[in-house]
């Protein structure tokens, strides 16, 4: 058995306790990531956090540059989903950018699919992905709709409620938040209308609002019956 073999092929046991071991260590990571958030945390615990993030951050680099090293195509894999996702993994460590990028490592846990060879040949997958190719051009039409209605329905708004409540409608890129909740029928309550014709307009979003979260969902249910029956039509 070789490195190569280990890092690359999962088929085999070490191969698949090596997967595994790499997403345990991904798992402690996001919790000492998600402790350090906690407030008023003691100086042990900061140290130890730290301590598992240098421990787990240098497993994740000699990892990385492992796949590096065994991969056939290696520009291919540092620009593949996951070589840019184990990229991003690590880069925070080194190169501090401001933004917290540590959270994306739970996009490594893809890996358990691949490692259970769930990924490749899972039905549902594959239906799921035939499905968004049935529904695709009708999907790209609704987001455009969608988008010209939640413009519309931030305008409307800003002109009935500006002049009663100045701060809450200021404009209408401060309308999108009102517009954005009531189309999509989340209503948190903290931006709402008080005149009579921004209740009447409210309404009507509100109708509207419903086909926004009823239409792709009946577009891809449709779409998945049609990718289950052409699975059956070809078995």
């Amino acid at each position: 058995m070789n490195f190569k073999q280990i890092i690359e092929n999962n088929d085999t046991p070490q191969g698949r306790i090596f997967d595994l071991f790499i997403q345990f260590l991904i798992l402690v990571s996001l919790v000492s990531f998600s402790v350090e958030t906690l407030p008023n945390l003691s100086g042990q615990t900061i140290r130890i956090l730290k301590y598992i993030e240098v421990i787990t951050v240098s497993i994740f680099t000699l990892e990385y540059l492992s796949r590096i090293v065994v991969a056939d195509r290696k520009f291919e894999f540092v620009f593949s989903f996951f070589g840019i996702i184990d990229f991003l993994a690590i880069l925070p460590f080194y190169l501090p950018t401001g933004i917290d990028l540590r959270a994306v490592r739970i996009l490594r846990l893809l890996r358990l699919f691949r490692a259970f060879k769930l990924l490749r040949y899972s039905l549902a997958i594959k239906r799921f992905h035939r499905a968004l190719l049935i529904a695709k051009e009708e999907l790209v039409l609704f987001t455009i709709v969608a988008v010209m209605v939640l413009y519309f329905a931030s305008v409307g708004i800003y002109f009935f409620e500006n002049s009663a409540q100045p701060e809450a409608f200021s404009s209408v890129f401060q309308s999108l938040w009102w517009a954005l909740c009531t189309l999509t029928t989340v209503g948190y309550g903290d931006v709402y209308p008080v005149t009579a014709g921004g209740k009447i307009f409210t309404f009507f979003v509100l109708m509207v609002g419903l086909g926004v979260v009823a239409v792709p969902t009946g577009l891809v249910a449709s779409a998945l019956s049609s990718a289950r029956e052409y699975e059956e039509e070809n078995i």
